[in-house]
């Protein structure tokens, strides 16, 4: 039997700066009728950020959850660019440092139950600082290195609760213990 879907008809509800949502009529694997609705997303980098047995994390307000979240820094994938140059740009607009190597660890949904976006998740080593930076005049960022050896008891102290960075972290720290 088939799993796929069957799109019939695509009506836009919103069409925004960052995001579209559809409604879409689909034909169902049985031959039944039903509606989907649809977030569409031009797609994010995430950047895991290493030096001297350190992370980079941040700290920013994000006004969906009306609170400050712990984060690695991550941003949009602007509309032809290329994942590895996204993962570049982020990084010097959110941090001021400038990634000599820039590895794909992994590509995740975020939300694939309803919405299209995919996360390019890098880790960036060799890192100095930027001639370059210039912060998005409407992101107010705080930075700080936390030693690998504390990670652990960061996941388990419920501080992080941002997805795409527990799997970053739980991925460098798998690594990591692997590695000592």
């Amino acid at each position: 039997m088939s799993l796929t879907e069957k799109t019939l008809s695509v009506e836009k509800i919103y069409d925004g700066r960052i995001i579209k949502v559809e409604k879409q009529q689909v034909e169902l694997p049985n031959g039944r009728q039903t509606t989907r609705e649809v977030v569409k997303h031009p797609g994010a980098v995430a950047i895991l950020a290493v030096r001297d047995d350190q992370v980079l994390l941040i700290k920013q307000f994000r006004k969906a959850m009306d609170e400050v979240l712990i984060e690695i820094p991550a941003g949009k994938v602007e509309a032809g660019e290329e994942r590895v140059k996204t993962a570049g740009r982020e990084l010097i607009e959110e941090t001021g440092l400038e990634a000599g190597k820039l590895t794909l660890l992994h590509e995740f949904y975020v939300s694939p139950g309803f919405c299209d976006e995919l996360i390019s998740l890098y880790k960036a080593e060799e890192l100095t600082d930027s001639t370059e930076y210039t912060a998005d005049d409407d992101e107010f960022i705080e930075l700080f290195w936390t030693p690998f050896s504390e990670i652990d008891s960061l996941l388990q102290s419920g501080q992080v609760r941002d997805a795409k960075t527990i799997l970053a972290l739980q991925t460098l720290l798998l690594n990591y213990n692997h590695s000592n």
